[in-house]
């Protein structure tokens, strides 16, 4: 006799109970920032992707005001049909710009702009080569595109070029984070780019949490490495990060643009983003250009949590970006030290499997503009304290 729905879907998840992989939603009851209200708890918040502070920055919300007379809240259709506001592409102009693109094209979210872009260049006949810790939505579009879907071991050059060498393929895409997402490294693109280019292949980057904080403009991994279109012709950017807003874009050539709006389905089939969203990224993007002084700050936050977390001795990952990851391994006793901090009044993600590799664990500690220096002494203290009875097991 088969098991009810209900039956299976239980027994899976106590499943993940047990294995200490069950996730669970917290409810956010203030808006983002360094010190936040959740479950009616105060906390210093390092678990956010508002990596400048952004998101709740006074003039986004005015911008959101003084466009809703204008614009109204809801875009009532799809960019393709009438819901293509003039803020919608004044915004596509400014992020071209900015990118030193030819042309942007707004997305509604970041995964829809990856699973869009990868299987409107590619299907079957053609080839994508994806890092291994590539975020789940460039590897979902890398699988659902129909091309021959190959990843290759994380930021390793002579393992993507035995690939490149082997394939036959029509076409050939490469695909890679500019800032991966969980280890908080860089892709290597120049040497990327070279290998793409000696192999007639494209070269595709999610500068997703690099855009904004990266580059001397803040324009992302790519102007960091000082590369060009030419170089990698396909960049994707999030909106909802470093910006303090939503939604998403990918920049390139004229090409690449009219391209996506033939054949991205999830641009063609998708309620266009409110125009008031758009007109807060405007201001966003304008503050960035003001306030450099937000990712000069940034960079010194990173530089002292990484001081004084090696000289408590905690397992630090190898990152220079706003994402420092502290590997405890166990999943158990990731979460273990995650409430430990939160009886303390700091909030940081515990990330398991399957988000990580087996084994890996780890608290996903993220920095931004919006920290003070105290707040980043008060969490290596009472992270040293609540590693500490673990640390002295494993020893």
């Amino acid at each position: 006799m088969s098991s009810s729905m209900k039956q299976v879907l239980e027994a899976e998840l106590q499943k993940r109970r047990e294995q200490h992989l069950y996730r669970q939603r917290r409810v956010l009851q203030s808006p983002q920032g360094s010190e936040v209200r959740v479950d009616g708890q105060h906390c210093i918040n390092f678990s956010s992707n508002d990596y400048l502070g952004l998101a709740n920055h006074p003039r986004l919300a005015e911008a959101v005001e003084q466009s809703l007379a204008t614009f109204g809240w809801g875009s009532g259709a799809s960019h393709l049909i009438n819901g293509h506001s003039e803020l919608h592409h004044q915004l596509e102009l400014v992020l071209a710009r900015f990118t030193g693109r030819d042309r942007a094209l707004l997305f509604s979210t970041g995964y829809m702009a990856n699973l869009g872009a990868i299987a409107a260049l590619v299907g079957k006949g053609d080839a994508v080569f994806e890092d291994r810790l590539n975020h789940a939505s460039l590897l979902d579009g890398g699988l659902i595109s129909g091309a021959r879907f190959q990843r290759f071991q994380h930021n390793d050059l002579d393992d993507l070029a035995r690939r490149l060498q082997k394939t036959d393929a029509r076409r050939k895409l490469v695909v890679v984070d500019g800032v991966f997402s969980m280890d908080g490294d860089l892709a290597p693109l120049p040497e990327l780019a070279d290998l793409a280019r000696t192999h007639d292949a494209w070269l595709m980057v999610d500068d997703a949490h690099g855009f904004g904080c990266l580059g001397a403009n803040g324009a992302g991994t790519i102007e960091h490495f000082g590369l060009s279109q030419t170089d990698v012709p396909v960049m994707m950017g999030t909106l909802g990060k470093a910006m303090g807003c939503f939604g998403a874009f990918v920049a390139g050539s004229e090409a690449l643009i009219e391209t996506l709006i033939q054949r991205a389905r999830p641009y063609i089939y998708t309620t266009a983003m409110p125009a008031a969203v758009a007109a807060s990224t405007l201001a966003s993007l304008q503050l960035l250009t003001e306030e450099s002084w937000r990712r000069e700050h940034l960079v010194s936050l990173v530089e002292r949590f990484r001081r004084g977390a090696e000289d408590a001795g905690l397992p630090l990952m190898d990152s220079s970006t706003a994402i420092q990851p502290v590997v405890i391994g166990d999943s158990q006793v990731t979460l273990q030290v995650a409430a430990a901090l939160e009886s303390k009044g700091f909030l940081v993600g515990a990330i398991r499997p399957p988000t990580v590799p087996q084994g890996s664990a780890r608290l996903r500690i993220t920095l931004s503009a919006a920290h003070s220096e105290q707040q980043v002494d008060d969490l290596l203290l009472a992270l040293t304290e609540a590693c500490r009875p673990y640390r002295e097991v494993s020893a």
